[in-house]
């Protein structure tokens, strides 16, 4: 007897046409809801009386992914209506900043439908990375248009380098932003009113929402799904493109903020990233130094100086604020929740969470469970998350 994985569109398909009998462990198409680990996602029933038009700015050297990623996402979306008939959620469309037809880094050519001058009116702008935005025409082009056209936007997102030019309008001064931990240091250091957040690959702070490259613009546009139509619709899209989808915690707690100033060596300005998507594994002082290729002795100093901190708190950091997001945005154990974020005990991770917190997690969870009416929060991207 042979297996063989199926998207669930392809597996519906092949069931129908070959007259084949789904496993009995197995959830029917029919009767599939997304889930959101383990527990049934909240479900909004959306109207669709208008849709939301979503613009991406195009322009010669555009990262293709960082363009074609989110706006896969957003022309995935489908509002069921009544009859649960998806209806389109976004209307997408492509600004040409320059002109309607420009090629990518990569080498792809895209058209766009409409140029800067004629773009209509948005309720989202998506500036994406790519070559040449820090110092370019391209970039005083789209600082322009921005200083002329955000009074009317509801949300603008910067993805990766599109932090660029959405920083040189003063817009995001004193506002909270990531970005890709390649460039963090230098926006830092060029734009010191913009507050870099080097831990996070996502966040929001107001109506702007910037994150960093790779999947990070597609979480993003999931987050904002989420914010629009509800988690279920956000989940389905996620499931669609077979990415995950990761809420963040609605409600603000208080967490210790950890910055890299510029200059940092390269070794260690890539570190929170890489440290973030291996919370379960071992972090030792000997692992992250060998990641760094220095001797332990000299990595914790040199770390220390840069971090103001040492490699095991800034560890325990992560693991704290991941596992504080766990808590209000999943309805499961502490327990669970402890061992997720790779502590090896629930009285270490009690421990270390009133370290980091001043309380412990469930009074934690309770505290903020009473300000949502007991409700497990809605995603959403804290500019303190």
């Amino acid at each position: 007897m042979s297996v063989i994985a199926l998207h669930y569109v392809q597996r519906e398909s092949l069931f129908r046409t070959w007259r084949l009998e789904p496993d009995e462990h197995a959830v029917p198409f029919e009767r599939f809801r997304a889930t959101l680990n383990g527990q049934p996602a909240r479900t909004v029933r959306a109207e669709v009386a208008t849709r939301k038009t979503i613009g991406f700015l195009g322009f010669a050297g555009v990262d293709a992914l960082q363009l074609a990623g989110p706006l896969a996402a957003f022309a995935t979306t489908r509002v069921p209506d009544e009859e649960f008939r998806g209806q389109i959620g976004y209307e997408t469309v492509v600004i040409g900043v320059d002109k309607k037809t420009f090629v990518s880094q990569s080498g792809a050519t895209f058209t766009a439908q409409y140029s800067a001058r004629s773009a209509p009116e948005l309720d989202t702008v998506v500036i994406p990375g790519g070559a040449g935005l820090r110092d370019s025409p391209t970039g005083s082009a789209i600082v322009q248009w921005l200083k002329e056209r955000a009074a009317g936007v509801r949300r603008i997102v910067a993805i990766c380098g599109g932090i660029y030019p959405l920083a040189r309008t003063g817009l995001l001064d004193r506002r909270r932003v990531a970005t890709h931990w390649r460039l963090a240091s230098d926006v830092a250091q060029t734009f010191p009113e913009v507050q870099v957040n080097f831990a996070a690959s996502c966040l929001q702070d107001g109506r702007f929402y910037t994150c960093g490259s790779g999947t990070a613009p597609i979480e993003m546009a999931l987050v904002l799904v989420a914010e629009d139509y509800g988690e279920e619709i956000a989940l389905a899209v996620a499931r669609e493109l077979v990415v995950d989808f990761r809420p963040v915690s609605g409600v603000e707690y208080r967490a210790r903020s950890i910055a890299v100033p510029p200059r940092t060596e390269y070794r260690l300005a890539s570190l929170p990233d890489w440290i973030a998507t291996r919370l379960q594994q071992d972090l030792s002082v000997e692992v992250l130094a060998e990641r760094a290729r220095l001797c332990p002795r000299h990595f914790s100093r040199i770390f220390k100086q840069a971090f103001k901190i040492t490699p095991a708190e800034f560890v325990e950091w992560l693991r704290i604020n991941e596992a504080a997001r766990r808590l209000l945005t999943q309805d499961c154990a502490i327990e669970i929740v402890a061992t997720a974020v790779g502590f090896k005990s629930s009285d270490a991770f009690r421990k270390a969470f009133i370290r980091v917190m001043g309380l412990t997690p469930s009074a934690f969870q309770r505290q903020h469970r009473r300000k949502t009416n007991g409700k497990v929060s809605s995603p959403r991207l804290r500019a303190n998350a």
